[in-house]
């Protein structure tokens, strides 16, 4: 019987996996323009003209997940997985993935929705990503641009895995905030307020964005680049979306703090 999943790794050249690259950046710049006029119809800016819908945890992790088995294809395929530093780029994205896609779900309390169209789009971005990441770096690199072993001690990595780890803290620190903006029985929408939710509305959103540029960094690659690029594209015009919604919902007490009140980049934007 062929073995076509080998098949299907040869099948991207060195210039076709560029054009790939280049091809998704530039999706990524529509969906920022798109973003700017649509509502993404999921989380607060849910809504019915996006079709039916699923289980908000069951949405999340089918959604997630994809990019969690996507890595683990292509590095049980590659000839590198066990040599630093590719083993430790597998565990530190992985480690993002895993909670995203089995503990973050389960976390997630009341009864919200997804639609199965977002979660649809979402699927097809995370195994295009997942292929783009994990095919740069357990397949082109060792081939064309491999990386020493001496790598770990490098500026790159160090900084960027300590970048990396500060998203992933605010990230996850931002999502406990959300989850605990009311008590059991509340049905009141609150104005988050703790942690950098301070300074921006969407202080998850600027978490992943900081954890992604830590990828870029400590991979120093345009793969990662692509990932970051896109990252920015979806939730920064999200982040603005958001903004609005609280600040109508909430006109008040958000005229009481929007001299510092930022969208998702702290003094910024």
């Amino acid at each position: 019987m062929p073995n076509y999943s080998y098949l299907l790794m040869e099948l991207t050249t060195l210039d076709q996996f560029w054009n790939l690259c280049f091809l998704i950046s530039l999706i990524g710049f529509v969906v920022f323009v798109a973003l700017y006029h649509i509502d993404a119809g999921y989380g607060k800016m849910i809504s019915d003209k996006w079709g039916p819908t699923l289980n908000n945890r069951i949405g999340w992790m089918l959604m997630e997940m994809p990019v969690f088995v996507v890595m683990i294809f292509l590095w049980g395929k590659s000839a590198v997985r066990f040599e630093s530093p590719y083993w430790v780029f597998f565990l530190i994205f992985q480690t993002h993935y895993f909670q995203r896609s089995f503990i973050f779900p389960f976390l997630i309390k009341g009864n919200s929705k997804m639609p199965f169209s977002i979660m649809i789009l979402s699927i097809i971005w995370n195994v295009i990503n997942g292929y783009i990441q994990g095919y740069w770096l357990f397949h082109l690199a060792p081939k064309y641009f491999p990386y020493a072993a001496d790598w770990l001690c490098s500026w790159q990595f160090i900084t960027g895995v300590c970048i990396f780890a500060l998203g992933m803290i605010i990230n996850i620190h931002s999502d406990y905030v959300i989850r605990h903006l009311r008590k059991p029985g509340d049905t009141k929408h609150y104005l988050p307020r703790k942690g950098l939710y301070r300074f921006v509305t969407s202080a998850n959103y600027f978490g992943e964005i900081v954890e992604w540029l830590g990828w870029t960094i400590l991979t120093w690659s345009w793969a990662g680049l692509v990932f970051f690029w896109f990252t920015c594209c979806n939730l920064i015009p999200r982040s603005n979306s958001i903004y609005n919604k609280y600040k109508a919902e909430f006109a008040d007490e958000f005229d009481a703090c929007r001299p510092r009140l930022k969208r998702i980049f702290p003094f910024i934007y």
